[in-house]
């Protein structure tokens, strides 16, 4: 089994499920991607969104391929793109952190190893720009597959919050204990990643 970890560009951008393509909920605040979405124009906003991070801090995303199929990615950035993130209670990121938006694998391919190898590459890439930490706003309510990670899972595969929330807490994963997880954390990512299987509708915070 061939797998490839690629940096998400406008070009490899249709390989993403057709519902992310256009989910703005990170990449907009709430009333702009309330408005896109009725407008029909968070697909365009999406690929603006994406360009322009490209081109002014680098890289935020990966694609997962295994034998040339797209069945996974993960989307990340500093919080000052993410307009969403200054939403939440518990904000705002820590400023030695890049901000976890959303992680998904497709379910045929969970319980493979690739939720592992997909942080350890955020991982990696975040620790040579000098970044410490991964810092995410968990749902402590969660119910069903939403972008909002379940703060359970993200418990699970290591972590730790730094302010409590009863919705959202918001917490933090050291880089550097990224690189030598265990196989028990690596089924706890899988389920992490696949649990988010739908695009939700925008919802107030």
């Amino acid at each position: 089994m061939g797998r490839r970890l690629v940096p998400l560009t406008l070009d490899n951008l249709p390989d993403l499920p057709r519902r992310c393509r256009s989910c703005v909920f990170w990449e907009l605040d709430p009333v702009s991607g309330e408005a896109a979405v009725k407008a029909g124009t968070s697909a365009v906003e999406k690929e603006s969104w994406i360009s322009a991070v490209l081109l002014d801090w680098g890289s935020c995303g990966r694609v997962v391929y295994v034998d040339d199929v797209p069945v996974g990615f993960v989307l990340y950035a500093p919080p000052a793109y993410v307009p969403r993130s200054m939403a939440f209670p518990t904000s705002p990121v820590s400023p030695d952190a890049v901000q976890l938006m959303t992680a998904f694998i497709m379910p045929e391919y969970q319980g493979q190893g690739l939720g592992r190898v997909m942080v350890q590459t955020v991982a990696k890439d975040l620790l040579r720009r000098g970044f410490k930490a991964i810092e995410s706003f968990g749902d402590a309510r969660w119910k069903e597959p939403a972008c909002v990670l379940p703060a359970d899972h993200l418990l699970a595969v290591g972590f730790k919050t730094v302010r409590q929330h009863p919705t959202h807490p918001r917490l933090r994963l050291e880089l550097r204990t990224t690189l030598s997880w265990k196989e028990d954390v690596e089924m706890a990512l899988d389920r992490l990643l696949g649990a988010v299987q739908k695009e939700p509708a925008l919802r107030p915070l």
